[in-house]
């Protein structure tokens, strides 16, 4: 597990215990309909509980990457994600905020206009070569996922000789490239649902503490996932139970982000586990 810390604004944030990074969805088709968030009121109401729950980051996003969304103008998440920011920098001004977009220039609007302290990009770069050289002049932190294809097709017919693999190898090249541009602060995502089988999420998972050989923080979103529900046969409003274990594994893997619709459940698992953690390191070091 990453142990280390993390240059956020200015200031190192030590990532040796889990974070929460509270999920804030400003589009009308995210998956998970009671993450939608629509009205200025409805807004301002999911910052300050998330907050008060104990989320550590916020990622803002206003494009929908559910399987099969449609392509959303570019203006139009601009339009979007400025109105959300505005009120989110209104309730809460010295909040840690992450944008979750694909294209540079909506993550330059965000950090120029917001202060947004780090970017969520679920195409790893894939889908806007501007984007490493944003982040690179930026000097700020960079959530790299890895996606297979697009959100309009990524769930068609997913397909790797070995995803392991295949997703280190992918990771390995592009942190590389990054470290070459100067940029140090990286957070890598596997990627659970985007270009995979319900298989390919569940050998991740299993292997995510293999992700440890890079040295970098992870992070891991799997809240409510089609993983979760379809393996149990169920909805993504019924979820909550299944990820919070899911969330246990992972932690248990070595995540250091939990990025998630619901803080409080998070918060409490992450404590919980770092209790039987710590009672861990004290009989061993009696020994």
């Amino acid at each position: 597990m990453f142990t280390g810390t993390i240059n956020v604004n200015g200031q190192l944030l030590d990532l040796s215990t889990p974070k929460v990074m509270g999920i804030l969805n400003l589009t009308p088709d995210s998956f998970y309909k009671d993450s939608r968030m629509l009205t200025a009121e409805q807004i301002s109401q999911k910052v300050i509980q998330m907050l008060a729950e104990g989320a550590d980051f916020l990622d803002v996003g206003a494009y929908s990457s559910r399987p099969g969304a449609v392509d959303l103008p570019i203006e139009e998440e601009k339009r979007r994600l400025s109105e959300g920011l505005a009120i989110l920098r209104k309730e809460a001004p010295k909040a840690i905020v992450s944008v979750d977009t694909f294209r540079a220039d909506v993550a330059k609007m965000c950090i120029e206009e917001f202060g947004v302290a780090m970017v969520n990009d679920i195409s790893g770069g894939e889908l806007d070569s501007k984007m490493f050289s944003t982040i690179s002049c930026a000097r700020i932190p960079y959530i790299i996922m890895h996606m297979q294809g697009t959100p309009q097709n990524m769930q068609q017919a997913p397909q790797y000789e070995n995803v392991l693999k295949e997703v280190m190898l992918s990771f390995a090249k592009k942190v590389r490239k990054l470290h070459e541009m100067n940029v140090n602060d990286i957070i890598i995502d596997p990627g659970f649902g985007f270009g995979k089988t319900q298989a390919h999420n569940f050998e991740l998972l299993a292997h995510l503490n293999e992700f440890d050989i890079f040295q970098l923080p992870i992070l891991v979103g799997l809240s409510r996932k089609s993983m979760i529900y379809k393996t149990l046969d169920i909805t993504p409003q019924d979820a909550l139970n299944g990820t919070t274990v899911l969330h246990t594994i992972a932690l248990s893997k070595g995540a250091n982000i939990l990025r998630v619709h619901d803080v409080k459940e998070a918060v409490e698992a992450i404590k919980l586990w770092q209790t039987v953690k710590n009672f861990e390191f004290n009989q061993d070091n009696c020994n």
